[in-house]
């Protein structure tokens, strides 16, 4: 029983703003790693995420790619599914009405293969209920033709203005680390009009079966995750935030607290995380009951105090 001498816990404001996007706190999970939602809601309090983003969707339904589609590593885990999913209107149709429900916000993941496809599915999006933001997977390394878009600083830019003319929705433009300046690339979604910047999605990587002389995914080549590429996402990160002025999210091997409170002051607006809800589902839960304590251990009250924070010393 609590007496009267017991301390209070440290009061924080939470919230973020990641553009026109206000969050109720920097916790979202990564598109891909947290299904439609549905699958999760046994595990975790779905209302206290800052945001979910569901499984990427593209304007056709697509079938992926062959297996294997996933193979663990050290550190972290490949994977080349190759954006399978129902397509846009069976989104629509069958998992958005679950998800406009959720006491939540819903960050709807987009993929195309042409500008046109991102552009009419972001208008589309536009006249539904229950979107809170779409974000452009403008990096996913397992497919061909949308990568282009997180690759060419000048389609970038031009895609996420179209985007952003085509709907209501803030827009946010999902980055490769897979490019040779991550600052080039930030400042073109930047300058299209990108309310934030969420990066970096898997670096590209395989692994191979020596006896049998064969890739072990079927694609050959996938997209490595986990904690083995977090050194890479926060250097990215802290690029992306040096270049320009719009907020950006942080993605890759976060797992726990520590990971948190290092993106953010390396520059991170606000985090999603990804390969840890396939092996701790209820991490989201840990991190967001610590995090207060975390802010006031450094004499913050807020996040925003702590966002890009981080100083370099020749000492």
């Amino acid at each position: 029983m609590a007496s009267d001498n017991d301390p209070l816990p440290p009061q924080a404001d939470l919230s973020v703003k990641l553009g026109r996007l206000q969050l109720p706190n920097p916790v979202m999970v990564a598109s891909g790693t947290f299904g439609y939602a549905r699958e999760m809601e046994s595990l975790v309090d779905l209302s206290r995420l800052g945001a979910i983003i569901p499984k990427t969707i593209t304007k056709l339904p697509r079938q992926g790619n062959a297996p294997w589609r996933t193979v663990e590593t050290p550190s972290g885990m490949l994977n080349s599914i190759g954006l399978d999913n129902d397509g846009i209107n069976a989104f629509v149709a069958h998992h958005l009405p679950y998800l406009a429900k959720l006491p939540t916000l819903i960050i709807v993941s987009i993929a195309g293969q042409t500008h046109d496809d991102f552009v009419e599915m972001a208008a589309q999006l536009s006249d539904e209920s229950g979107v809170d933001a779409i974000e452009l997977n403008i990096s996913c390394p397992n497919v061909s033709g949308g990568v282009d878009f997180g690759t060419d600083p000048q389609m970038c830019q031009k895609l996420v203005a179209s985007c952003r003319q085509a709907t209501r929705h803030p827009v946010i433009a999902k980055l490769t680390p897979n490019v040779t300046s991550i600052a080039q690339m930030a400042s073109a979604a930047a300058e299209g009009g990108a309310d934030a910047i969420s990066l970096i999605n898997t670096c590209q990587g395989m692994a191979v079966d020596w006896r049998r002389q064969r890739p072990l995914l079927g694609n050959g080549i996938g997209g490595l995750s986990g904690p083995a590429i977090k050194p890479i996402a926060l250097r990215a990160v802290y690029q992306a935030a040096q270049a320009c002025d719009v907020p950006i999210v942080g993605i890759g091997g976060i797992a726990n607290l520590d990971d948190v409170m290092e993106f953010l002051v390396a520059g991170a607006s606000a985090v999603q995380l990804g390969t840890v809800n396939f092996y701790n589902p209820t991490a989201s839960m840990t991190i967001l009951d610590a995090l207060p304590s975390a802010l006031a251990e450094i004499g913050a009250t807020t996040v925003v105090e702590i966002t890009g924070t981080l100083q370099f010393s020749n000492n």
